[in-house]
């Protein structure tokens, strides 16, 4: 089982890296945004790998993160997702902007990668939302807020803080982002008005 390769970029393609290491040259397929933050052919690379044998072949998919490699799996747990739609989904988001499209239900960011129409999007936000914060990453701190909001049930002065704040004209996930740091600060029983204003100090750093 592979699990990381560490060598020299020889090849790049639309989908996937040729690696060098020591000589032996192994083929990865990567997500776009994965390909586009590698570097170029004769530069070194670090790569997360997940090795899939089959009875007919083996292929290696890399990442630039052990995070984008446990999303790229997670992503598979859903019915009619599979490795190249996974991979299309990690095109598209990163895995924090995933982690928060999840959060907040928000299944047309999921919908704008290659091949994912509106029930697959929806089998996505709906499947993984329980499993989502396992893997958020940096937005493991906001994401029970914005689950609260996406279902509804967030406290009222936090509701309304993130409702003044998207009125403004920042995005639902920038305004969510900012009350969850304003909440650190004022705590969980501050009225929305405080909520507002340390939000936008947030947003404007």
């Amino acid at each position: 089982m592979i699990g990381k390769l560490k060598g020299t970029i020889e090849e790049l393609g639309d989908d996937y890296v040729l690696v060098d290491v020591h000589g032996v040259c192994y083929v990865a397929y990567c997500s776009s945004r994965t390909l586009s933050r590698l570097g170029s052919v004769g530069e070194a690379c670090v790569l997360f790998i997940e090795t899939y044998v089959r009875e007919d072949q083996l292929k290696l998919f890399g990442f630039m993160s052990a995070l984008e490699r446990e999303w790229f799996n997670l992503l598979q747990s859903v019915q009619g997702v599979g490795a190249k739609v996974a991979l299309a989904v990690l095109s598209t988001l990163t895995p924090s902007e995933l982690a928060n499209a999840i959060a907040l239900q928000d299944r047309t960011a999921v919908s704008r990668a290659q091949g994912v129409g509106p029930k697959v999007a929806v089998r996505i936000v709906t499947e993984l939302k329980n499993k989502a914060p396992a893997f958020a990453g940096e937005a493991t701190a906001n994401i029970a807020l914005k689950q609260e909001l996406g279902e509804g049930v967030a406290a009222a002065p936090v509701a309304d803080a993130v409702s003044a704040l998207t009125n403004l004209g920042y995005s639902r996930d920038q305004a969510a982002n900012a009350v969850a740091a304003a909440m650190k600060t004022a705590g969980e029983g501050a009225d929305s008005a405080k909520l507002i204003r340390l939000g936008l100090k947030e947003l404007a750093r």
